[in-house]
């Protein structure tokens, strides 16, 4: 028979906590989902998409603001990783990036959206215009919640209180801010490019 793995008071704590991340972020995952679900009902539905006499979506800016979220991902990640070797100052170095980066996510985006209002499209101009504005503003909101766990990891970090052996609170919010990005990359190419 197989041994039993006794866990730490620390490890089961990790683990807990990861496993409640994963469970948050599979609810939302669903959510989104089904988000995605309608939105592809609704184009599968439709003679035309986008409807006739829509103006275009701009590509490059949401492309660059893919990238953006990406290189966000990076440096979060990056500042991670330091923690874990020790380098506690560099953390908070690199979550100042993810900041900086997060930041111009959004004002891009508001920029995207200020575009497409002057091109005419607005969120009262039929489902298209909805599913646009309705997609896009719901993952600008979970960026914005994102900065504001990223400023909380921030003052934290400013005040020590993260080490190498204490760093389960920055790997669940990395997964909370992977998970924007994954969701955002999927928006990205179902409403810009398909």
């Amino acid at each position: 028979m197989g041994s039993v793995v006794e866990l730490r008071p620390r490890q089961r704590e990790d683990f807990t906590s990861s496993l409640g991340m994963i469970i948050f972020l599979a609810s939302w995952a669903m959510m989104f989902s089904a988000l995605f679900f309608s939105y592809a009902f609704v184009r599968t539905r439709s003679v035309m998409w986008p409807p006739p006499g829509t103006p275009a979506l701009p590509i490059v800016m949401p492309a660059l603001n893919t990238l953006v979220l990406l290189a966000s991902s990076f440096t979060f990640a990056r500042g991670l990783g330091e923690l874990k070797r020790g380098r506690r100052s560099a953390l908070s170095a690199w979550v100042a990036a993810t900041m900086v980066l997060g930041i111009t996510f959004l004002t891009l985006q508001v920029s995207v959206w200020r575009s497409v209002a002057r091109s005419g499209l607005q969120i009262s101009d039929g489902i298209f215009g909805g599913v646009f504005y309705g997609l896009t503003a719901f993952h600008a909101l979970h960026v914005a919640v994102g900065l504001l766990i990223l400023l909380w990891v921030f003052a934290r970090s400013l005040q020590g209180l993260y080490s190498e052996h204490n760093y389960i609170n920055v790997r669940l919010c990395t997964m909370f801010w992977h998970f924007v990005d994954v969701v955002w990359i999927l928006m990205f190419v179902s409403i810009y490019l398909l």
